[in-house]
């Protein structure tokens, strides 16, 4: 009855807000704030409506409200052998299911899994007028018509309020070894290439400074051949664990000084594409598709050198003194915004949910 009267109160107050044009800042824990556009609006804070709604391990779902905590789903999943399997980063104490999947943000075995959209089967949803409605379901085979329970992940709470998710979970794997290899970032490039051609137990790389790390994951024979298969050197599993968390969480010191007048951007790249000749630190995961960037060059010649690369670059983070003006996201064409456009109108036709968070007009 109590999350009743919750939801309750807020398609009131948004149906008013609907009426004034006044802004909502929809927000969980808060740990992405700095992600995104300006802020905006009075914030509603959906932490109160949290719960695990339904979990069978059997059926490898998980159905909880979106102010549960990512730290309670995660760690019922760990007591059953279970994980989200696109390995999402917390960004700090708090960070809920709901903004998880408004997020979209996955960590470093997305790309041999998927992204946090694929893992969506069902959805409940407030639009801008107050009105709850349901997306999806509990079961992979669920789709008649639109996907919309996945168009909610990446749109950063601009379509409406997420009050529930179903996601689908998978087992956690049974064993798992990190090796490192010395090797110049083209050299890395080619190497994660070619073994991503080949039938390995991959589940996250990372080249920087010279080093590639490589994380294999699955039963204990196949991580065993897969370790005599490549060589390279085995990286102790406490040192292991601590340098993946920290790639996930950004705490790794890569990711730990971002000056005034630079800023950490986030380019996804053809996996074949070679390094960029851009000045800073580079980052490289996901096979070479995620490039991470942090560099005091302009906004457009970094937007440029990616589009030329064949790819797209966002602004992750940025230092206070770096220009921003150009928009964290690379701009849509046409008729994709067209689109994007008809979707926001459809659900929020006043605009009020995380007004400019995706986009300066949005």
């Amino acid at each position: 009855m109590e999350h009743d009267d919750i939801v309750a109160g807020w398609s009131e107050r948004i149906a008013r807000a609907t009426e004034t044009g006044a802004p909502l800042r929809l927000r969980g824990g808060g740990t992405k704030d700095w992600y995104g556009q300006t802020l905006q609006g009075e914030i509603l804070d959906t932490r109160a409506h949290r719960g695990i709604v339904a979990y069978d391990p059997a059926e490898l779902v998980i159905t909880a409200k979106s102010g549960t905590p990512l730290a309670e789903i995660e760690a019922t999943l760990r007591e059953h052998g279970q994980m989200l399997p696109f390995e999402p980063p917390h960004f700090g104490r708090g960070a809920t299911l709901g903004g998880c999947i408004a997020a979209g943000i996955a960590g470093p075995r997305r790309a041999w899994t998927g992204a946090p959209r694929d893992f969506v089967l069902g959805a409940v949803v407030m639009n801008g007028h107050g009105q709850v409605l349901h997306f999806g379901g509990q079961v992979v085979k669920n789709v008649a018509g639109y996907d919309v329970a996945r168009l909610l992940a990446e749109s950063l709470g601009t379509l409406g309020l997420i009050l529930e998710l179903s996601i689908k979970v998978l087992p956690r794997p049974v064993a798992e070894a990190t090796l490192k290899f010395d090797m110049h970032a083209t050299d890395g490039v080619r190497k994660l290439n070619e073994w991503g051609g080949h039938p390995l137990p991959i589940t996250g790389n990372a080249w920087r400074d010279g080093t590639l790390a490589l994380r294999l994951a699955s039963a204990e024979a196949a991580v065993k051949t897969a370790r005599n298969t490549l060589g390279g050197e085995v990286v102790d599993a406490v040192e292991a664990d601590r340098f993946w968390i920290g790639l996930r969480e950004q705490t790794d010191p890569f990711f730990a000084v971002i000056e005034p007048r630079s800023a950490l951007w986030r380019l996804a790249l053809p996996s074949i594409a070679e390094p960029l000749n851009l000045p800073g630190a580079q980052l490289m995961e996901w096979g070479g598709a995620q490039r991470w960037w942090i560099t005091d060059t302009d906004p457009q010649t970094v937007r440029i050198s990616a589009k030329q690369a064949g790819g797209h670059a966002t602004i992750f983070r940025a230092g206070s003194a770096y220009d921003r003006n150009a928009g964290v996201f690379t701009p849509l064409p046409a008729p994709l915004m067209k689109i994007h456009r008809g979707l926001k109108t459809a659900f929020d036709p006043a605009r009020i949910f995380n007004r400019a968070r995706l986009y300066p007009d949005f």
